[in-house]
């Protein structure tokens, strides 16, 4: 058992060895990889379950979960990430800011069962509503034929007053042009 021990003749040299090494030990060459625990909370965030349902989905569902009397007035514009949860913004018409701002809690209350339970808080926001949504439905007309025009026009003829007359002709085309 033989122990090897290094002695330097030079006590300078081993000086700048040592004041060299105090500076450089322990560092690695590159950088090391981030911790894959870290790296794997970022992509579950992304694609868990915290985003859903998203936010796509809650403006074409707003009517359902808000109800007809605010639905009219405000539409969901972002969430936010904060500490404490996330945060629904809304665009509301500057007339009715108020009313959403008192009736903000049940806003929050039905937004939180339909988006997980997480929506702290509501941030108001005065603007335009854009509507993003499926729209009313509209029926489609049919035209009318000359020979159907022709027979309402005859059938209001008995009719003295123009303006009486003009408006039971619109009545009946439009009547007679709508599809079941």
């Amino acid at each position: 058992m033989f122990m090897v021990q290094f002695t330097s003749l030079d006590p300078i040299a081993e000086a700048r060895a040592q004041v060299k090494l105090r500076y450089s030990r322990a560092r690695p060459v590159r950088a090391p990889m981030k911790p894959l625990g870290l790296m794997a909370e970022r992509v579950g965030r992304k694609a868990g379950t915290a985003k859903l349902p998203p936010l796509k989905q809650m403006q074409i569902n707003w009517r359902q979960i808000v109800g007809e009397q605010i639905w009219r007035w405000c539409q969901p514009e972002k969430i936010t990430a904060s500490k404490e949860g996330r945060i629904l913004t809304l665009m509301v018409l500057p007339q009715a800011a108020p009313m959403i701002q008192h009736q903000s809690e049940i806003i929050r209350q039905r937004v939180s069962v339909a988006a997980g339970g997480d929506i702290t808080s509501i941030r108001i926001l005065q603007g335009q509503v854009r509507r993003t949504g499926p729209s009313e439905f509209r029926r489609r007309s049919r035209t009318l034929t000359p020979a159907e025009k022709a027979e309402v026009a005859a059938h209001a003829d008995p009719i003295d007053n123009p303006r009486l007359r003009a408006a039971i002709v619109a009545l009946g085309e439009a009547v007679l042009s709508a599809t079941e």
